[in-house]
């Protein structure tokens, strides 16, 4: 019997990102079907985070981050640009923010072409692997195409439907609180939250549990 879990997961979060090459292998590996639920990252849905957070959280998250990438064998380099528009020296999140809703969008569209968790894959290792200016020329064509999709088409998706697309992230925010975190990446499985790259493992144990088995 295949198993369903819920994948909440942000194209800011870098630890989305280092989660996201096991949760490829997870699908891949065992009879499970991840449900990709794309949702705008914390400094979208609460703005001040950053100005209220301890001032030890950012080095921190840096220092953790890059070591976690090694540990994992991945690339990893803070994104240039940041898909956020956010003062450095104030942590002051801007009020527009064209780069993330774009991809969060797309990642939308994705989903709906089925195509979700390829996409996710593809577009954050372009972002989180040093690709100086990912979000011009083709740079995001590429990676929409390694994940077997057409960036034009994408594009057009959410033109015909912007207000779908916007209806959806906020659905899938308001089912990231209803499982029990805020925060990204989570997987949520049977009413319960797993949140973090490094409960990834955890979840596959529990999801075993209950009947999870490997592909024949």
């Amino acid at each position: 019997m295949t198993l369903s879990v819920d994948l909440f997961w942000s194209f800011r979060s870098p630890y989305s990102y280092l989660a996201t090459p096991r949760l490829v292998e997870l699908e891949r590996d065992y009879d499970l079907a991840i449900a990709v639920r794309p949702v705008y990252p914390i400094a979208v849905r609460t703005p001040d985070f950053f100005e209220q957070v301890n001032p030890l959280w950012v080095p921190y998250l840096l220092r953790d981050t890059q070591r976690v990438a090694d540990y994992l064998g991945l690339p990893f380099h803070w994104p240039r640009p940041d898909p956020i528009a956010q003062d450095l020296e104030t942590r002051k999140i801007a009020a527009e923010q064209p780069l993330i809703r774009r991809l969060t969008r797309l990642g939308i569209a994705a989903v709906r072409r089925g195509h979700g968790l390829a996409f996710l894959d593809q577009v954050s290792r372009l972002i989180f692997s040093g690709t100086q200016n990912w979000h011009e020329g083709e740079h995001l064509a590429q990676a929409s195409a390694a994940a077997g999709l057409d960036l034009a088409a994408l594009e057009a998706d959410v033109a015909a439907d912007l207000d779908g697309h916007e209806a959806e992230i906020v659905a899938n925010q308001d089912a990231l609180a209803a499982a029990g975190h805020w925060g990204v990446p989570t997987l949520a499985f049977e009413g319960e939250a797993f949140f973090g790259q490094d409960r990834v493992e955890l979840c596959l144990w529990r999801m075993q549990q209950n009947g999870l088995q490997k592909r024949g």
